[in-house]
């Protein structure tokens, strides 16, 4: 390892300050790893010349598998031949993201003899990244993980690693049991995770409950958001608590109801739970006085992603409640459908969300045989001037 230390002026200014910073890490790990060192050389040439050193990535991975590799090369690799290549390896996280210090360290360990010894935790598909190493060293690598308990996660266009809330482990809201679901379709969908057969990516992610806490909205194709259907439980003595102890229930409340479906008379909190959007925001003010419904399912919503082809698209309700007990079952019918209309229809490098702009909401629903509701709706049309041509028997 060469031990001359990296001139990193601009870097070091990026130290700067209360945060946290990665070039700390990386200069943290280059006292052990040549790669981390040069990675850090090239960085600096990158803020000198205002110019990125990175090549589009190439075909690499292990045996048997389609996904869960990156390719990464630097076109400088001449001047730092650690890092000439560097690849990238996604390592499927456990349902919630729960580890043993044991689990951790022995990643650490395999990755450390093969790698750059970088890591991050977790990336934004959910799998623990494990950033930099050599084409040779992916199969070593592969075989450790393996041997370890571990799998690959998914990369290209594949099945992407699912992901999900701690939900019922740990969360007193959660409306269905998050990680076994997550696990369940994790285990069942194997070979469209590591074989890439679709037209994009196809990312699936669970909250357990509406405050959505792996942000399954904005990233996911497919949402599976827990909710209720019935009335919110209430505490009235906890509310008559809250209120004394001096929270303004009319004011951090009431008046933040995005829905306005709450009242407070300076004695009861009455609640139009028909109005109710299932926002959790009076839960999570007033815990201990309210609560989510008993009878308990999912929303399963459709469509999110990140500007990476087009723009940023948040997720549209496709289905507005399921029963707890019935969310696996529906979860792989549904999915089957959407993927077979994907498959048929899809361009290259086209989301699920995208395909629905491009071809219409009516004609998505039709392939994969789901009845419109009003739920479907995002928003009011702005064109008033639609009309309706009479079908069979005089129907609209």
């Amino acid at each position: 390892m060469p031990n001359d230390k990296p001139k990193t002026e601009l870097l070091d200014e990026l130290e700067k300050g209360p945060w946290p910073s990665f070039v700390k890490e990386i200069k943290s790990a280059g006292q052990t790893s040549a790669s981390a060192q040069d990675l850090l050389r090239q960085l600096e040439l990158s803020y000198q010349e205002k110019k990125g050193h990175w090549k589009h990535g190439g075909l690499v991975g292990v045996l048997g598998y389609g996904g869960g590799v990156i390719g990464r090369y630097s076109d400088a690799g001449d001047q730092f031949p650690n890092v000439a290549h560097f690849h990238t390896i996604r390592v499927n996280q456990p349902a919630g993201w729960f580890y043993t210090s044991d689990a951790i360290r022995t990643i650490c360990d395999i990755w450390e003899r093969h790698g750059s010894g970088l890591t991050n935790m977790h990336g934004s598909t959910g799998d623990l990244i494990l950033l930099g190493t050599r084409t040779a060293e992916l199969e070593p690598t592969f075989q450790e993980l393996a041997h370890a308990g571990f799998d690959l996660g998914g990369s290209g266009s594949s099945f992407r690693t699912p992901s999900c809330c701690v939900g019922m482990a740990r969360c007193e809201w959660a409306c269905y049991d998050a990680m076994k679901l997550c696990y369940d379709l994790t285990m069942a969908y194997q070979d469209e995770m590591h074989r890439p057969p679709f037209p994009y990516k196809f990312k699936l992610k669970f909250s357990a409950c509406p405050n959505d806490c792996v942000a399954a909205i904005a990233r996911a194709d497919l949402s599976i958001i827990g909710t209720w259907k019935n009335e919110i439980q209430v505490d009235e003595s906890a509310v008559t608590e809250y209120a004394s102890d001096g929270v303004n229930i009319q004011k951090d409340v009431c008046d933040l109801c995005p829905s306005q479906c709450m009242a407070w008379d300076g004695h009861k909190l009455s609640i139009e739970n028909h109005e109710c959007v299932r926002c959790m925001h009076c839960i999570n003010v007033m815990p201990k006085a309210l609560r989510p419904g008993k009878e308990r399912g999912a929303v399963i919503m459709i469509g999110g992603k990140a500007p990476i082809m087009q723009g940023a698209l948040l997720s549209s309700v496709l289905i507005p409640f399921v029963a707890a007990d019935e969310l696996l079952d529906t979860l792989k019918e549904l999915i089957r459908r959407i993927w077979d209309f994907w498959d048929e229809y899809g361009n290259n490098r086209e989301r699920v969300g995208e395909l629905i702009q491009r071809v219409g909401l009516p004609a998505f629903l039709d392939g994969i045989g789901l009845e419109p509701v009003p739920e479907m709706v995002s928003a009011p049309r702005d064109n008033p001037y639609i009309f309706y041509q009479a079908g069979k028997d005089g129907e609209k």
